[in-house]
């Protein structure tokens, strides 16, 4: 929630525990300056959700985070310790369904959708009600969007929404649903993630919004933070985001021995020594154990 009193916003976020049940330790009361937080000169985005912390990154580091591709956030995100390797990102039915020219960062809004049945009234009004919070991010947004069909018939996806979603500050979207006007959508450069391509839109309808989603197989949860790319989509936590480029440097930099070395015996057309490629794995190895005891202190 938000409340604006004296020239601060205070920002009450509730903080999920691994289980995902909510801890009243945990809720943090966030004040940012309206002057310092949120203008446009500074570029500092304050990105809210239902629920997770408050992160307030600037344009400047997020555009440092698109630099990488999102293999390397991923090893950089395992230098912290704050997850398993095989969480945080979704699973490989999702797929950039256009090509895509630099990795998409952005605060996901969440959104429930189905198109089997035709929608209620009540179901009809909520189009605006969405696009309302949307437009109310700071920053740029990345709609994730759960089909809760078993089965995808109908798209939420079109040049029209594509269109709607983008001159409202939204650079993409991630859905475990369908896409189409594909070519339509391509010239104007929108994130499109998706499991399949659909031709009709069928009765879609919104059933819910700014909610927990299961999209390519984890919870996404509204203001998380997701960078994508061709190789797929990954949620970054919150507080290691500030300090994630420099990890993606790192782990860049660990790697170097062995490709550096890889690259210099193909170049000459020699099959590499294996005590030298032994040697190049050790100083890899060397190198990410000295990047995680820095960053996972």
């Amino acid at each position: 929630m938000r409340n604006i009193l004296k020239g601060l916003i205070t920002v009450m976020m509730t903080a999920r525990e691994d289980s995902g049940e909510v801890s009243k330790a945990r809720i943090k009361t966030h004040k940012v300056s309206k002057d310092n937080g949120m203008t446009k000169e500074n570029g500092a985005i304050l990105v809210t959700g239902s629920i997770g912390e408050c992160a307030v990154l600037t344009r400047e580091q997020l555009e440092q985070l698109a630099q990488f591709d999102t293999p390397t956030i991923s090893n950089a995100v395992e230098f912290f310790n704050l997850r398993p390797k095989t969480q945080g990102f979704m699973s490989p039915e999702i797929k950039s369904m256009l090509p895509i020219e630099k990795p998409m960062v952005g605060y996901a809004c969440t959104v429930k959708v189905s198109a089997s049945n035709s929608p209620t009234s009540e179901q009809m009004a909520m189009w605006m009600d969405y696009y309302k919070k949307i437009h109310e991010n700071q920053g740029p947004v990345i709609a994730v969007v759960q089909d809760i069909d078993p089965v995808p018939v109908g798209s939420f996806w079109g040049e029209v929404n594509a269109t709607t979603h983008k001159a409202l500050g939204c650079i993409g979207t991630i859905t475990q649903g369908g896409v189409r006007d594909l070519n339509e959508v391509n010239n104007f450069r929108f994130g499109y993630f998706a499991s399949c391509i659909l031709v009709s839109h069928a009765y879609i309808h919104i059933e819910e919004f700014d909610c927990p989603v299961e999209v390519g197989g984890m919870t996404v949860y509204p203001g998380d933070l997701i960078h994508a790319d061709k190789h797929g989509a990954i949620v970054i936590p919150k507080e290691i985001a500030p300090k994630l480029a420099e990890a993606c440097r790192m782990a860049a930099y660990a790697e170097e021995p062995v490709i550096w070395g890889g690259r210099k015996a193909i170049e000459s057309g020699q099959k590499v020594d294996l005590e030298e490629l032994r040697q190049w794995r050790s100083e890899m190895m060397n190198r990410k154990k000295a990047s995680i005891a820095e960053f996972s202190k």
